[in-house]
């Protein structure tokens, strides 16, 4: 312990502020299936190395929006991230960095799609996307929308396969429209852009005319007719979603206080943390899960021995599993992702830990996403160990953290790493939710034309 300074009672506080490693399994949370015993997957798989986890920390529930809202992976991580209060860009501007383009600050863009079609009567219905195999007809079909597209003061700029693109609208400083691509196949058919707001209605207005001359040429491109006499589906129509501005958006160290990076596992990830300043290890995923995990935990480590002190991992084979709708499939991922987590109980030894999911995929029913909490563990030389012995959603209910919501993860998180902000406590100009690290320290060199005698 350090002494007390002159005139104080307290002694001087040791630094010990700790890293923090959120481990998060995409897609983790579930419901319960017949064909598991009525488990979840996460209560059904063998993960040992999860339950130590449990045994050694507390658990709880994260439930990111509360109850029956089915939260997207990029809202969710935003919240989870410190960025709730900060408007959030669109996914689009995320793809975009992802893919390393550029995107200017006030100009709207969208994430364009080419996908395959069914006419019944005036409506159209989206039937399929691009498949890798289609990437050589797709790339094709693109660049013949673009001068296309461009006489109608539209931008179309591929974001590296499938038929997906980048479509920009120069001189419109306003993306507020709905979507166009219905995303579920069964339920709409192809739809309108709809402004949300009046901001949003010359965009409206010339996506709407830019979806129907793409929709033209590509009916009859040649491109097309040769696909249909090799017995494929046209790949005919042009879909959008995640409008957005990219704005300006705070750094993560400006938001939070500290250095924060992610060891990135697909576009969208990388490109969430170029557009927060944060520091980044790329790392395709491998189908060796253990592997994959392992090599994931000990990228974790190596950013934060560079300066890290939050980082974020994730993995997406979980919600990929649960969009199979096979009863076993999330099962077996999470018993392959467990043996490549064995690497957290001796980083739990010096840091703060925590693995959750951002939503509930759930492995049945006809729901992409659902409203279901997903198990939330913690432990860290910081935490206190409850009663829960094993990973699940059951046990976890009976855990010390009860229901925690997505923006109030990283702040319990920077509470048990000895980070907390102590509320009313100013030394950085944006009101950081935990200790800053480098608040801008005072010159002892008085500045030019300084009163001071």
């Amino acid at each position: 312990m350090i002494p007390a300074g002159h005139g104080e009672t307290q002694p001087r506080l040791d630094d010990d502020r700790l890293p923090i490693v959120l481990v998060v399994l995409d897609g983790l949370g579930d419901r319960p299936i017949p064909e598991l015993g009525d488990r979840t997957p996460a209560e059904a798989a063998h993960t040992p190395n999860l339950d130590a986890l449990a045994r050694r920390g507390a658990s709880g529930w994260h439930l990111p929006f509360g109850w029956g809202r089915a939260p997207t992976s990029e809202l969710a991580h935003w919240a989870m991230f410190g960025f709730a209060d900060v408007p959030f860009p669109g996914r689009a501007v995320l793809e975009a960095f992802g893919a390393g383009l550029q995107v200017d600050a006030d100009t709207a863009v969208t994430h364009a799609a080419l996908r395959t079609s069914s006419r019944e009567g005036d409506r159209l219905w989206i039937t399929g996307r691009a498949g890798r195999s289609d990437d050589g007809d797709a790339a094709a079909l693109l660049a013949e929308l673009d001068p296309v597209l461009a006489r109608l003061g539209v931008g179309l700029q591929a974001l590296g396969g499938r038929g997906e693109a980048l479509l920009t609208a120069p001189g419109h400083p306003h993306a507020d429209v709905t979507d166009t691509d219905p995303f579920f196949e069964t339920f709409h058919p192809w739809l309108r852009p709809v402004p949300t707001s009046p901001d949003g209605a010359a965009f409206a207005e010339t996506l709407s005319g830019a979806l129907h001359a793409a929709r033209a040429h590509l009916t009859g491109s040649e491109v097309n007719a040769g696909r249909r006499r090799r017995g494929l589906p046209a790949l005919d129509v042009l879909t959008t979603k995640w409008s957005g501005v990219r704005g300006d958006i705070p750094t993560f160290v400006e938001q939070i206080g500290v250095a924060g990076a992610a060891v990135t596992s697909t576009r969208l990830y990388r490109g969430l943390a170029a557009v927060l300043g944060m520091g980044s290890i790329h790392l395709p995923p491998v189908d060796d899960l253990e592997k994959d995990l392992a090599a994931r935990l000990d990228a974790a480590v190596d950013l934060v021995a560079g300066g890290a002190r939050f980082v974020h991992v994730h993995t997406k084979a979980t919600d990929e599993a649960g969009h199979t709708k096979q009863p076993y499939a999330k099962r077996d991922v999470l018993e392959e992702v467990d043996r490549g987590l064995a690497g957290l109980a001796d980083l739990a030894g010096r840091a703060i830990v925590a693995v959750t999911g951002d939503h509930a995929t759930p492995s049945t029913h006809g729901v992409m996403h659902a409203g279901e909490p997903t198990p939330l563990v913690v432990a860290g030389p910081t935490v206190r160990a409850d009663e829960v012995t094993g990973f699940g959603e059951l046990p976890a209910h009976r855990g010390w953290w009860g229901q925690v919501r997505a923006h109030e993860l990283l702040p319990l998180l920077l509470g048990q790493a000895n980070r907390p902000v102590l509320l009313g406590h100013r030394i950085t100009a944006r009101p950081v939710i935990a200790l800053a690290d480098a608040p801008e320290p005072m010159s002892l060199r008085l500045p030019p034309h300084s009163s001071i005698p």
